[in-house]
């Protein structure tokens, strides 16, 4: 039997945090829906009582990040005189990182946000990935960190996207019969180029709910022909075992899924070409040391 619950998120930060965390454990109790009520940006008193009340008016399960020990007290305080299961998402990650390194934790809130390197870092790629979308100037293709090749419907560009917000910088290419691809991705050699390709059924299936709305135009049968899917799917897999490019199947995996087995293959790749000598260096190399 289903049922519903409420679930109470509340964060001095963002909430995102939360949010991928609840989510992680709802998604082990199918038959159970949560109800999300996520309250961001709670820095003091005044503001967590509003959220109290919200929560006394519905009561389920709390969750929440507050780096504030007061504050997080006082929150677990009045749930327990309230009788509402409360957890301090964080506490018990903090716990751990303290007894293995032995020193105490700033509890600075929204540390993870901060306008620091790494942030500038992932508007950059984000940036990059946006005016390299579906093929826009390969010229400088080179640049890129990751080129997703793939035929139409493969989540190019999501996961293209979702890597960009890792920080990195992601082309995408799309896979078109009879279109000659750029000379600048045919001899790319730092990017790590992967194409993304599905079962002819999952991509036939995607394509026809794209195109429910493009009814009339002449090149809708082909686009959702099993046939010329088919096709399309064998020219992919001849172009990568002709230029030794790996691919991933993302028939069953989520974009989060696909951008974990694309950062496995680049660390790869780049420890590969770190340790790949220059054809230079080599002869240099030849004539110091005969």
């Amino acid at each position: 039997m289903e049922r519903y619950f409420h679930l109470h998120l509340i964060s001095d930060s963002t909430g995102e945090t939360l949010r991928a965390a609840s989510r992680a454990v709802a998604s082990q109790y199918p038959q159970a829906h949560a109800l999300e009520h996520v309250y961001p940006m709670v820095r003091n008193r005044t503001r967590l009582e509003e959220v109290l009340t919200a929560v006394d008016e519905k009561p389920g399960i709390v969750l929440f990040t507050i780096a504030d020990q007061a504050m997080a007290a006082w929150l677990l305080a009045r749930c327990t005189a309230m009788q509402i299961p409360c957890v301090n998402v964080l506490d018990p990650i903090m716990q751990t990182f303290q007894s293995y390194l032995g020193i105490p934790g700033e509890q600075k809130t929204g540390a993870q946000h901060e306008l620091n390197s790494e942030y500038f870092s992932r508007i950059d790629a984000l940036n990059f990935s946006l005016l390299h979308d579906d093929g826009l100037l390969p010229d400088d293709i080179e640049s890129a960190d990751v080129i997703l090749l793939g035929i139409s419907r493969t989540s190019k560009t999501p996961t293209a996207i979702y890597l960009a917000n890792r920080g990195i910088r992601t082309a995408n290419v799309p896979l078109v019969s009879h279109v000659t691809l750029p000379p600048a991705l045919m001899n790319a050699r730092k990017p790590l180029v992967v194409a993304l390709v599905a079962t002819t059924d999952r991509i036939q299936e995607v394509r026809k709910n794209r195109v429910l709305g493009m009814q009339g135009d002449s090149r809708t049968n082909d686009y959702i022909s099993r046939t010329a899917i088919a096709e399309e799917l064998a020219e992919t897999r001849k172009l990568c075992r002709r230029q030794h490019w790996p691919m991933i199947d993302v028939s069953r995996k989520s974009i989060e899924e696909t951008a974990a087995a694309i950062i496995a293959l680049l660390q790869r790749h780049r420890a590969t070409i770190a340790t790949t000598v220059n054809p230079s260096d080599s002869a240099e190399t030849g004539k110091t040391n005969p």
